[in-house]
């Protein structure tokens, strides 16, 4: 079951990358830190559904901040 939820999320990943054409660069990284995160929430928790939504809300936040002390300057 774990293997499946993990090939679920990297397979949304992908999916989400591949339709950030029209984002902008902050949007990307939140959707790419988010997809991240809930890959990550799925393995540090064995597959559990509050540990992915947990990692996407965690690596959706960090997405959006990186590169945000550039755009302060």
């Amino acid at each position: 079951m774990r293997k499946i939820i993990v090939s679920a999320a990297v397979i949304t990943v992908i999916v989400v990358i591949s339709g950030c054409s029209g984002m902008s660069t902050r949007d990307r990284n939140t959707a790419l830190g988010a997809g991240v995160g809930a890959v990550g929430g799925a393995v540090l928790t064995g597959g559990s559904t509050l540990g992915t939504v947990g990692g996407a809300a965690v690596g959706g936040v960090i997405g959006n901040q990186i590169g945000n002390s550039t755009h302060k300057k």
